[in-house]
């Protein structure tokens, strides 16, 4: 006896979900490389930041685009996990995303404006993460379903 495999119905729930996803995959990719640039750019010429004096945390500047640095590669490397909806990728994702958060609100005296851009960003991949379940996703490098396979679209019909 064979068995047939059928495959499993798209839902608008899994489809929005899948498109969360990919919108934190993104998203991360997007700030780990901003903040590449960024920990290069403090690495290379740190007189272009507004230094403060008397900050609690005051940290050398150089060593800031270190710590810039190092959280961009994890957070690329990371958002191609997420591109395969890796459950690790997801909970690395949420937890270098909260360090994104914590490294941009201690260096805020020095790049304000991208501080608070770099926060708001990361707060909404935290959320995308965190929203969507695991059940409901589709690998994201897999080619989307053909229009043909998913199932007919009825329209409601209007008075005419």
């Amino acid at each position: 006896m064979t068995a047939t495999h059928t495959r499993p119905a798209h839902t608008a729930k899994q489809e929005w979900a899948t498109g969360l996803a990919a919108f934190a995959a993104v998203m991360l990719f997007l700030v780990g490389l901003l903040d590449i640039f960024r920990g290069i750019m403090a690495i290379a010429e740190d007189d272009i930041f507004v230094t403060t004096r008397n900050y609690v945390f005051e940290f050398d500047l150089t060593g800031w685009g270190w710590v810039h640095l190092a959280l961009g590669v994890v957070a690329v490397i990371v958002s191609i996990g997420l591109f395969r909806t890796a459950t690790w990728a997801r909970v690395s994702g949420v937890v270098i995303a909260g360090f994104v958060i914590i490294a941009n609100f201690l260096s805020l005296p020095y790049y304000p404006v991208w501080s608070v851009v770099m926060i708001a960003l990361s707060g909404f991949i935290i959320w995308a993460l965190c929203v969507v379940q695991r059940d409901n996703l589709y690998d994201l490098s897999e080619a989307p379903p053909m229009a043909e396979d998913r199932p007919p679209v009825s329209m409601p019909h209007g008075p005419a």
